[in-house]
């Protein structure tokens, strides 16, 4: 019996090559990219899953007030780690602190400015499963003289693992550290990412590692098997008030401290910490996207098998007349609908395979994929078998119910409630395809709107050069002197952080008002607002003739104004004081026009802008014209005040678009899929349009002897797939309206949505 099904399936299918390759084509896409979305989601989620203590694994978070609600950081200082196992013996059974940085690794008279580099502690390689491939977990940071490389750096240093064990590297000029593990290279699904791993003991008894206010590493926690979350978190308030206590009341911040299990790091929202982070709202878009391009798949095929059921209407009635019950028939056209499903997932497959290096590309990272894991099979198998019963049910039913004296003569219609039910399916695709081209179009108007945003700064012909080592930071003065000199360049300014970059929120006392006042920070010297072009909207910019300028003056935007009840005049002459970096009181000596420093995703904020020695970055603003020759000429520069450090630099416009590539990229994914949403919406119209003019071409015939034109006949076959084509297209115009102003509120700055 199954054999005969399996026969007449594929006679059926050779016999109506263009319907069935219709069906098979609109199915394989629709798979292929379902598969593309689960390979995603299954990578998102299984993110940090392969570390062995994983559940008992907790990073410690620092909630902070920032006018408003608490906001949650994962940055801490050194003292806490030791003061938790202190404090929480029996309950916390190891603290690791984790410090992302960056170094000069030298060797041989080679060098390389490293990017991930961890400082930690010595139970690193026991807390996380990160395996070695060489040395021993226990003993690789034991001692302050070790490293561990992964197996990427030390083939990139040594040509391969077994030559790196036992070499000596220097670090930053003045640590000799001998390489006692290599670790295997990280898998993508890790938030934790390095390539090489220092103790951390190194560093502990520096001067700025004691202070608790100093934050700047992780913590993460191991907790004993019999102690919960709750259990720790309700002992926090106590541990804050009696090390923090006194530095709280005094500089004005409120801290409290939460855990967060390893297994939620990734999707946590907190604000930006440097480690990998995703986002469920991406993930639940990206499942949507394809539960709705797979239902138009299957409409295709209801449709498409609905209006043949007509063509199969003798064998229907010749089957049930040699006594075929219609159960036998329900479950026939079911596994042809499963067989063809089989075939489409054989295709999509091959597809998939052909697709992943630029699908990798797409999404920016490599997924993980075994062609032999279970849940990949597992999901093909319940893709077989919903789509199959899903596109195979109705016609299956409908068929199978067909009255066999009417279908033997040839009278079998498939009636106006058919009709109905084909049209309403048309527009169900349509409305979906329509959904997901808005959504792409609005996306794509919200990153260009982004992109071409006057920002109030000028970010063209502007470089930023990190001040990211000790040569490079001692001999910035002479750096920034060698470039003032130069022709090309227009101005040059160091400060704490660019446009776009990180811009500290401290504690304030202000004039006339009781209380701290929390504003962003900005240190610079006195050649900031020239190098930005920003404009002075009250007072004076900061000056080199006044001394005093240094230890007594401060900027603030508009917005800091306007925060604190003054118009930008009122607020020159008034006097401010940083809790954390100042003894003394400064004075307001100008207001800046608000310009954006943030974000657009962010609303603007107050900015404190003091001259100060925290440099981080300098920004170079050059002359139009010649820009490889001024690149040469700064890397000049850059070698004398830095010689062993490699000159790193980026655009600062091209920096500030970085932070919308993952936006970027999500319109691009959504695009393509939207657009195969069409294809696959139009290939179902395609196969529509063709069973009307076959079914109708006696009375083409008729028409045209009567004398209508070829104009008048395409209107009339075209009119009634028109029809639910504008019903869904309005119905998806007002759930698309709905949903995106959703998504845009994700943008402080954003576009407004037309009605068109």
């Amino acid at each position: 019996m199954l054999k005969n099904y399996v026969k007449i399936a594929w006679r059926n299918l050779m016999k109506n090559k263009i319907f069935s390759f219709i069906n098979i084509l609109g199915l394989t896409i629709g798979i292929t990219v379902c598969m593309m979305i689960f390979l995603y989601i299954m990578n998102e989620y299984s993110v940090d899953n392969f570390h062995k203590q994983g559940s008992r694994i907790y990073r410690v978070m620092r909630g902070f007030e920032s006018n408003g609600p608490i906001k949650s950081v994962s940055y801490l200082s050194g003292p806490y780690a030791p003061a938790l196992m202190n404090d929480f013996k029996g309950e916390i059974l190891k603290a690791v602190r984790v410090q992302p940085t960056n170094a000069l690794v030298a060797f041989d008279n080679k060098s390389f400015n490293e990017k991930n580099v961890f400082l930690a502690d010595s139970d690193f390689f026991n807390l996380f499963s990160f395996p070695l491939v060489l040395g021993n977990p226990e003993e690789a940071l034991k001692y302050p003289g070790s490293i561990v490389l992964t197996e990427t750096t030390a083939r990139k240093y040594f040509g391969n693992a077994d030559n790196a064990m036992g070499k000596v590297v220097q670090i930053d000029k003045e640590l000799q550290l001998k390489v006692t593990g290599i670790a295997k290279d990280l898998p993508p699904n890790s938030h934790l990412a390095f390539d090489l791993v220092i103790p951390i003991s190194n560093y502990v008894n520096r001067d700025y590692f004691k202070v608790w206010i100093n934050h700047g590493l992780y913590t993460y926690l191991l907790l004993a098997p019999n102690v919960t979350q709750s259990q720790v978190e309700s002992r926090f308030p106590q541990f804050m008030d009696k090390y923090m206590g006194a530095a709280m009341k005094n500089l004005g911040y409120h801290f409290t401290l939460s855990l967060t299990p390893l297994s939620k790091i990734y999707f946590e929202d907190a604000i930006s910490d440097g480690t990998k982070h995703g986002s469920k709202a991406v993930v639940y878009i990206f499942l949507s996207i394809a539960i709705l391009i797979l239902l138009i798949a299957c409409i295709n095929f209801i449709n498409l098998s609905t209006i043949r059921g007509v063509e199969r209407s003798k064998e229907v009635g010749l089957r049930k007349v040699m006594g075929a019950l219609r159960n036998n028939l329900v479950w026939q056209f079911i596994g042809e609908s499963i067989f063809m499903t089989i075939i489409s997932c054989v295709l999509a497959l091959g597809l998939l395979f052909l697709l992943m290096p630029l699908y990798n590309q797409l999404l920016g990272y490599t997924l993980l994929i075994s062609w032999n894991t279970l849940p990949l099979y597992a999901y093909l198998i319940t893709i077989i078998v919903v789509v199959g019963f899903l596109a195979g049910s109705y016609p299956a039913f409908l068929l199978s119910g067909f009255s066999p004296i009417q279908a033997l003569k040839g009278r079998l219609t498939l009636g106006r409630g058919g009709s109905i039910f084909r049209q309403t399916l048309v527009v169900v695709q349509f409305s979906i395809s329509v959904l997901l081209i808005i959504g792409t179009t609005i996306i794509m108007s919200q990153m260009h709107y982004l992109k071409n945003k006057q920002l109030g700064y000028n970010a063209e012909q502007t470089l930023v050069v990190p001040i990211d080592n000790n040569d490079i930071f001692e001999n910035r003065n002479l750096f920034k002197s060698a470039l003032e000199k130069e022709n090309s360049v227009l101005s040059v300014s160091m400060m704490s952080g660019e446009p776009g970059g990180f811009f500290d929120g401290q504690m304030f006392n202000v004039e006339g008002h009781e209380g701290k006042w929390k504003s962003r920070t900005e240190y610079s010297d006195f050649q900031f607002v020239q190098t930005l072009g920003l404009r002075i909207i009250a007072g004076r910019d900061f000056s080199p003739q006044l001394v005093t300028d240094s230890t007594d003056a401060v900027l603030i935007n508009r917005t800091a104004a306007a925060m604190l009840g003054w118009t930008p005049a009122t607020a020159v002459g008034k006097w401010i004081q940083n809790t954390v970096r100042d003894s003394a009181r400064r004075i307001i000596v100008g207001v800046i026009e608000d310009f954006n420093f943030l974000s657009l995703r962010e609303d603007m904020d107050a900015l404190v802008v003091s001259p100060n020695m925290d440099r981080r970055v300098t920004l170079i603003r050059l002359k139009p014209g010649h820009m490889q020759s001024s690149l040469e000429m700064i890397k000049r520069n850059y070698n004398k005040a830095a010689p062993v450090y490699p000159f790193e630099y980026d655009f600062l416009d091209k920096k500030f678009n970085e932070l919308y590539k993952n936006d970027i990229r999500q319109q691009t994914i959504m695009g393509i899929f939207s657009g195969l949403a069409i294809f696959i919406a139009c290939l179902g119209l395609f196969g529509l349009a063709s069973f009307t003019a076959a079914r109708r071409m006696k009375e083409i015939g008729i028409r045209k002897l009567l004398g209508s034109s070829v104009n008048n006949i395409v209107i009339l076959l075209t009119k009634d797939l028109l029809k639910p084509v504008l019903l869904g297209t309005i119905v998806a115009m007002a759930a698309g309206n709905f949903i995106m102003r959703q998504w845009l509120q994700g943008f402080a700055y954003r576009i407004t949505v037309q009605w068109w």
